[in-house]
Order: structure tokens, then C-alpha cells, then sequence
């Protein structure tokens, strides 16, 4: 790839409706002393160090190699070095440069859309805090270099395919920024507990003692698991119980309650009350619905 890469894009109103679209998107390095930023971008991007810049539009921004400065409104100065990300958020004054004894390698992409506007709405990310660090990785590499090749080729139908890949991105980021440092550590813990539950499904379980074999205590399993889950280990376990009948209320003859007994429940009368309030549905009625569709 070229030291230096930049696309800036015009989108129709075809491509707003999509609800998220790529606006821009680039690779700079930045050399050691040289003049930051340059000028050939078009007027609403350029900006100066003493002036700063306001955008309409988001902004991701990743650092792979150098150092330098970040700042805005909304936190003051902040440093910045390989593998961080700062997010640049609209309506936001920031200004960010590289550190002249350095300079910096930096890929960005500049998206907008009611998509993308929930993001900051729902609390995923927010302009108090846009540093994103460790993200120097091979996947966050992989949609970044994506985007370029889909950018570069311009098939039928790529701004859509490009909206995808970048909400994908700012998943894995949103992931890095709640999972810390820790974050393999994180996603084998939830995923080895996952494993004793599906084994158990048909039985019941002990979570202080799934927590105890983890090496954790209770609440850190709980607070983890939920984190990646969205929900607490005993809700997703009765999920993975309620999905199980599913399986068997369509595909067996079997009786509410036999299949109440053969997953662990309590009772025949628990099972029907936790499947309505989980599907909205009665275990009997959710088989005879799914008769008449399929």
C-alpha cells in the first residue's frame, strides 16, 4: 500500500438512507519534522493547530506507529502513541498532532448516520472519553485495509458493504474499550463458562462453583459475564434452557412435560411460566404457531 492514501466520497441520499455511510477514509505517514496536517484535503477538513477544527461527521482516527497530542472540548489535552484510537465526535472542537521528534502513522475513516448517531446517543462511546488504546491488532488492521480495498475496486453496491465493515469496527473497538487489557483473559472465562453451561443443560448448576473452577469470585464472574453477554450467567443459562425446548417442542412429540424434566425444571408448571415470559408464548402454543408457519 501507499505511504499515503485518501478517498473522500460523495454520497446520494440513497446512501444516507442506509443509515450509515462512510464519508472518508485514509492513510497518512507522517515523517519525523514534517509540517502537520497537510493541506491537500478538501476545505472542511483542513484545520491548524491554533484554530483547531469542528466537525459534522465522526471521526475514528488509529495511531500505529509514532506519538503525539490529542485534544478537545471535552478533555483537555491528552497524549496519544501507537495503537490508540481517538474518536472525533461532531460538534466537538479537537485538534491533534504528531510529535515533531516522531511523527506518526495513521489510518482514519469519517462516517455519519442515524446509525452511527446511536452509538453516542446510547452510550457505546462518548466525547468525554474518545481514547481507545491497544488497538494496534490484527483485526482492527483487517477492516481498516478492507475498507481501502473496497474503497480502491468500487464494485456495485460497495458503500453499503463499507458501512458494514466499519460498524463491525467500531464493535471491535466498543469490545477493546470494555474488555481493558484483559480482554483475552475476558473472552476465554465467558467462553469456558458458556461450555459448562451448555454441558449442563439438562441438569442444573452451581455458579459459585463455575466461578470457583474460573478462578474468580462471584461477583467479578457475574460483573464479567454480564459485560459480554448483556445479561447475568443465571439469565443466560435459563435462555439456553428456553432455546433447548424450543428445539424439542418443534422437532419431538414429546410432552411439555417431559421435555420440562428432561431440561432440569423444577416443575411442569416453572417451565410453562418462565417459556411465556421469555417468548411471549405458551410452550402449546408456540408448537401449534410453528406448525401453521412451517
Amino acid at each position: 500500500m501507499k505511504n499515503d492514501y485518501k478517498k473522500y466520497l460523495i454520497t446520494s441520499n440513497k446512501d444516507k438512507s442506509w443509515g450509515f455511510y462512510v464519508n472518508n477514509l485514509g492513510r497518512n505517514v507522517i515523517g519525523k519534522h514534517a509540517e502537520y496536517p497537510s493541506m491537500n484535503h478538501p476545505d472542511q477538513y483542513i484545520f491548524t493547530w491554533d484554530k483547531g477544527r469542528v466537525l459534522d461527521e465522526f471521526h475514528l482516527v488509529l495511531i500505529t506507529k509514532g506519538e503525539g497530542v490529542f485534544e478537545s472540548n471535552a478533555t483537555g489535552k491528552i497524549k496519544v502513541s501507537d495503537g490508540d484510537v481517538f474518536l472525533l465526535f461532531p460538534d466537538v472542537w479537537h485538534r491533534y498532532k504528531p510529535k515533531k521528534s516522531t511523527g506518526w502513522t495513521e489510518r482514519w475513516v469519517g462516517f455519519s448516520g442515524a446509525i452511527a448517531n446511536q452509538f453516542l446517543s446510547n452510550g457505546f462511546f462518548n466525547a468525554d472519553e474518545p481514547i481507545v488504546s491497544k488497538c494496534n491488532i490484527p483485526s482492527v488492521l483487517h477492516h481498516f485495509n478492507t475498507l481501502f480495498k473496497l474503497f480502491d475496486e468500487a464494485t456495485y453496491g460497495y458503500q453499503h458493504v463499507a458501512s458494514g465493515v466499519c460498524i463491525q469496527l467500531m464493535a471491535e473497538l466498543h469490545a477493546i474499550k470494555s474488555g481493558g487489557s484483559n480482554l483475552d483473559n475476558l473472552n476465554s472465562m465467558i467462553s469456558r463458562a458458556k461450555s459448562m453451561m451448555y454441558k449442563n443443560i439438562n441438569g442444573s448448576i452451581d455458579l459459585l462453583e463455575i466461578a470457583s473452577n474460573l478462578g474468580v469470585s462471584y461477583s467479578k464472574f457475574r460483573i464479567d459475564f454480564k459485560k459480554q453477554t448483556g445479561v447475568s450467567p443465571l439469565q443466560y443459562y435459563l435462555r439456553l434452557k428456553i432455546e433447548k425446548s424450543k428445539e424439542l417442542l418443534l422437532n419431538s412429540k414429546k410432552s411439555q412435560k417431559e421435555i420440562a424434566f428432561e431440561l432440569g425444571f423444577e416443575s411442569e408448571m416453572y417451565f410453562n411460566r418462565l417459556f411465556k415470559r421469555k417468548t411471549g408464548w405458551a410452550p402449546g402454543k408456540f408448537r401449534n404457531l410453528s406448525k401453521d408457519i412451517f
